[in-house]
């Protein structure tokens, strides 16, 4: 088995401290991509402009992104999983589901209903919560909403602390969860860095290798060939596989031909379906005489999950809070006051209905993908995070927090109407760094991938990562994805 991996190897420092995890972003550890203009967006200015770009780290070391990520540890809810097996991916319900969460993860908590305990990735409680995350669930309790026992088991109801991918103070990522206790003792598996895709070798409807090009720092780049005796698995992420398929020649064949690539599969959903969660934040100055401590679990602790429509009914949430102890707001806000110099709530929207796409920018593979978020498309998009707002204010200035709470740094006090927060939304919202659905399995004409995560009209060939996903899951989707690779190591084991 041989696994190729365009960046370095994980042994950047920042990597492993959970209170580092940004610092990964703009590190050689990570893909710098950004949007291209987003139509919905306002750029920074007096009067602000249409038309924004946002910035896409993507993970680029072993472990992906999730060497770069905040490390929340969040499943989803379980009408996602119902919804892709109603959509024909048999056997992607909750229960099936359920089954490989539990089977990859080493909970804190202990084996229970909706928990494991012999799996290789630490899933634990927060060791020592900061104080205003704890005043954050008890101000969310008075406001009315319940107190939440677990946030993965299936229902997401209630306000409470995080379980997260740490251990023993580090991050656990899938690299170190996966590949470091078999690296150095499985024979047969070769990991080769500085190793970047180029295409697929494909003959005959079959994929049967990979040409990539290898650029160790300091030596010459040079080309080389793979081939597989069984099968090809591209596990490049919501950008970078649907990137890989179209330099292939599998995709829309009209997109593929405009750039002289030659047609393998006319596979019009390849890059298309996209789809990431977006947030906006509140910040607040700590009062006098509070601060911060090191944050211990990437500074994200606490969490909420609400409807914002009553219309919604048993449908999943759609806002996710994120409290952290930390000020994770815009930059471009940070101009007074030190990260650690305040609190953030973070709405994020979980059901987003605005979709995006993934494109060639060229034939080169060198050459970024062309990303088109769409973020705020759907007007229903920018109503609930404005809504969502006006909640998370109401909890943030609800007495457990009268300690703990100085003045509002964003929006600001000044922003109260809902054309100003949309106007505020517009300016400063981003996304979660979640994207899906690019190469989406199902039995529809834009179905990348079927359910057992093969691509349609090629033999030797699956997507295993995020991109997959029919539609995006309710929370973050590290979790996810390890589910979903633990399911698609069943099937490639069963079909081999």
């Amino acid at each position: 088995m041989l696994l190729l991996e365009a960046g370095p190897p994980d042994t950047l420092e920042a990597i492993h401290i959970p209170g580092d995890f940004q610092k990964t972003w703009l590190s050689d550890s990570a893909w710098h991509y950004n949007t291209e203009l987003e139509p919905q967006l306002l750029s920074a200015g007096n009067p602000p402009t249409n038309g924004r770009s946002v910035f896409w780290p993507r993970g680029k070391t072993l472990g992906g992104s999730s060497s770069i990520s905040s490390m929340v540890y969040i499943r989803g809810n379980r009408r996602d999983y119902e919804h892709w097996n109603y959509l024909g991916n048999e056997g992607w319900n909750f229960d099936r589901a359920l089954y490989y969460f539990k089977k990859s993860e080493r909970n804190s908590r202990g084996p229970s209903k909706y928990h494991g305990s012999e799996g290789l990735m630490a899933v634990s409680d927060i060791s020592q919560p900061n104080p205003v995350s704890l005043q954050f669930v008890e101000a969310a309790v008075e406001t009315g909403y319940a107190r939440g026992v677990d946030f993965n088991d299936g229902e997401q109801i209630g306000a409470g602390l995080l379980q997260v991918n740490v251990r023993d103070g580090k991050r656990e990522s899938a690299a170190t969860a996966f590949l470091d206790p078999i690296k150095h003792t499985r024979k047969n598996l070769v990991i080769r860095n500085f190793a970047r895709s180029r295409r697929l070798l494909i003959d005959r409807n079959r994929a049967h290798g990979v040409e990539f090009a290898v650029a160790a720092p300091g030596s010459p780049e040079r080309i080389e060939n793979v081939t597989a005796d069984r099968e090809v698995i591209v596990s490049c992420g919501s950008v970078d596989s649907p990137k890989l398929l179209m330099l292939s020649g599998i995709g829309p064949a009209d997109h593929l031909r405009s750039f002289g690539i030659n047609v393998h599969c006319d596979l019009p959903g390849v890059g298309q379906n996209l789809r990431d969660h977006t947030i906006i934040a509140l910040g607040y100055h700590y009062a006098p005489g509070k601060s911060s401590s090191p944050p211990a679990a990437g500074a994200v602790e606490g969490g909420l999950f609400i409807r914002t429509r009553a219309g919604l009914g048993d449908a999943p949430p759609d806002i996710q809070f994120h409290f952290s102890h930390w000020l994770l707001i815009d930059p471009s806000y940070l101009k007074t006051v030190e990260p650690d110099g305040g609190f953030s709530l973070i709405p994020t929207l979980v059901r987003p209905q605005s979709r995006g796409s993934i494109t060639l920018r060229s034939a080169d593979f060198t050459d970024p993908a062309v990303i088109r978020a769409n973020y705020l498309q759907s007007r229903t998009d920018l109503e609930a995070l404005t809504e969502a707002l006006k909640i998370g204010r109401e909890i943030l200035n609800a007495n457990p927090l009268d300690e703990w709470r100085g003045a509002e740094i964003v929006p600001g006090r000044d922003v109260r109407n809902d054309a100003e927060l949309q106007q505020y939304i517009r300016t400063a919202c981003a996304g979660l760094f979640h994207p899906t659905g690019t190469c989406k399995m199902g039995h529809d004409v834009m179905a990348v991938v079927d359910p057992e995560l093969r691509v349609r009209g090629l033999d030797g060939l699956r997507v295993v990562d995020a991109s997959v996903m029919p539609s995006i899951t309710s929370g973050n989707t590290h979790a996810p994805t390890v589910m979903i690779a633990e399911y698609a190591a069943d099937m490639i084991k069963g079909a081999s």
